[in-house]
């Protein structure tokens, strides 16, 4: 028999084989199940008959085979010769560098960082304890039985001026429902008279000298109650928060209802069609009633609507989840801010007394970590667990009270996105009358930021008893700092917009709320002292009623 040429023509049907030369011979057979010679030997079957000049070195060109059995083909070359892989086939630029095409994933870094922080915290919260001991003692809070008092009575006594901006609405709808019967009505609309527009902007100016003298006396009452007669700064917190939201709710209510009023009184034809659809539910006047008024006091919102988007049913489970994540959010901030935070704080008095500015920069650096868990546990309580609980019971619809802040490109973005229910009070009240008035963004920034900062300060520095200013110009002083991160965050490349987020989490960690703390702090401790009756010694242990 002759030697074989590596390849066999076409037999059975016209199909040609091609194999490997010494090996035997293995026939496609018409029946696709059958299965002649050595089923050891490599075969390539193709529809296609090819001749033997074709081939070269006993197989058969790349463009008569199909590409799996060149995958199958490259695979048994591979297995054969594993020394001759080509490891280097093209140009590939470093997974980091900058000329890579894909970024990658810094997933594994995250998980490094968040084990990092635990264990260096964790390190930090057991030296404290063999240091100092454990700090924690409920009985030894300066709780005093005037400030609870005071504090109960704030709480009952607040709403009261939300009771009274709905007696002042209820007599202008009384008014304005009066008024509509009188007007003319011209071709479907109702176009105000030269004096009906005058007794519009009469009343309107008496209600708003009223809402406002309402609302001034609530937050200023409130002020000077806590900042005179209520001793721990927690209680007068809790009031003084509590007085700033019913300002704000109230304020919303009454603006809410000057244009809904206007409206009413006159409408001009489309204009009525454009409010939103979901005020249809609760149309003006309508919407003056007590029931209205007292969903809105305890919605999770600041912004005054008739109607809000509401969920079929209340989950329960999910209540209770969410008030478990608070009581345990709680019980952390609490042991957070006494077993460390309030060492560090101490520590820092007398740095700060003597102007040791290295040593006042190493206690910023050291509060910066524990003052940032205590915030976004903080965070996380307020915004996710409370909040959500009394949307849930409310039935409250629209539960966006936060977008994803922490990958702010600025810090502009960053107060527009951390708490959506003030951002979305001034942007709706301040920031967007003023623009179409006619002022510039500048001044209607300023001007947001300007109350913003008040409040702020009111919010700290009345219950700690130091209105010092550092708040007020914390706050104020953002604007910089948001001109110089917005054209960082509008340049395309990258590389601005994550200057911008270091940016803003370099001034939030560091020179913002530690610093605060800091100032706050000595003020206090210069003023009064602490608020325990526990010593800061060795051991720690709660002295004896």
């Amino acid at each position: 028999m002759a030697e074989s040429t590596g390849f066999e023509g076409p037999r059975d049907g016209g199909v040609a084989v091609a194999r490997r030369p010494g090996a035997p011979v293995t026939r496609a057979s018409s029946d696709p199940h059958a299965t002649v010679g050595d089923t050891s030997a490599t075969t390539i079957t193709t529809t296609t008959t090819a001749s033997p000049d074709t081939l070269a070195n006993g197989f058969a060109d790349a463009s008569i085979v199909d590409s799996t059995d060149i995958l199958q083909l490259r695979k048994s070359f591979r297995d054969k010769y594993r020394h001759v892989h080509a490891v280097h086939s093209k140009s590939r630029p470093s997974c980091l560098s900058h000329d890579t095409t894909e970024t990658p994933s810094f997933i594994g870094f995250r998980n490094l960082m968040v084990i990092v922080l635990v264990a260096a915290n964790l390190r930090l919260v057991i030296e404290n304890i063999q240091k100092y001991g454990v700090l924690i003692c409920i009985r030894c809070h300066d709780f005093r039985p005037n400030d609870v008092r005071l504090g109960l009575a704030l709480y009952v006594l607040i709403p009261c001026h939300l009771m009274i901006a709905y007696l002042i609405e209820l007599v202008a709808a009384h008014n304005a429902r009066r008024s509509r019967a009188k007007s003319q009505k011209r071709g479907g609309s109702t176009s105000p008279t030269e004096d009906e527009s005058k007794q519009f902007i009469r009343t309107w100016r008496n209600l708003r000298i009223a809402h406002t003298i309402n609302v001034s006396a609530a937050l200023a009452i409130t002020s000077y109650v806590v900042y005179y007669y209520i001793h721990h700064p927690l209680i007068g917190t809790l009031a003084e928060l509590h007085a700033i939201i019913v300002w704000l709710k109230t304020a919303s209510y009454a603006l809410t209802n000057r244009d809904l009023r206007h409206a009413f009184l006159h409408p001009v034809r489309g204009e009525v069609d454009a409010l939103p659809d979901i005020y249809k539910r609760c149309p003006y006047p309508a919407n003056i009633t007590f029931s209205n008024l007292a969903y809105f006091w305890w919605a999770p919102t600041l912004v005054y609507q008739p109607a809000y988007p509401r969920t079929d049913r209340i989950r329960w489970i999910f209540v209770a989840k969410r008030l478990g994540e608070l009581v345990c959010l709680s019980a952390f901030i609490w042991f957070a801010s006494a077993q460390y935070a309030t060492p560090v704080l101490r520590n820092s008095l007398d740095k700060i007394a003597t102007l040791d500015y290295m040593s006042i920069v190493e206690r910023l650096l050291k509060l910066s970590t524990i003052s940032l868990v205590i915030w976004l546990a903080g965070f996380f309580a307020l915004f996710q667990s409370f909040l959500n609980a009394l949307a849930e019971v409310m039935r409250f619809g629209d539960r966006e009270f936060y977008e994803a802040w922490w990958n702010s490109e600025s810090l502009g973005t960053y107060w527009r996105t951390w708490n959506k229910p003030v951002y979305q009070f001034f942007r709706r009240h301040v920031y967007s009358p003023m623009r179409s008035r006619g002022w510039g963004r500048l001044m209607a920034s300023t001007t947001v930021f300007l109350l913003s900062a008040i409040l702020h300060e009111l919010m700290v520095g009345v219950p700690t008893h130091n209105l010092i200013g550092v708040a007020f110009l914390g706050m104020f002083l953002q604007l910089p700092l948001i001109m110089l991160t917005a054209r960082l965050e509008k340049l395309k490349s990258a590389h601005g917009r994550l200057l911008g987020n270091v940016i803003f989490w370099v001034s939030f960690t560091i020179f913002g709320q530690p610093f605060a703390a800091l100032m706050y702090f000595y003020a206090w401790q210069a003023k009064y002292g602490s608020v325990s009756k526990m010593p800061l010694a060795q051991g720690g242990a709660c002295p004896a009623a």
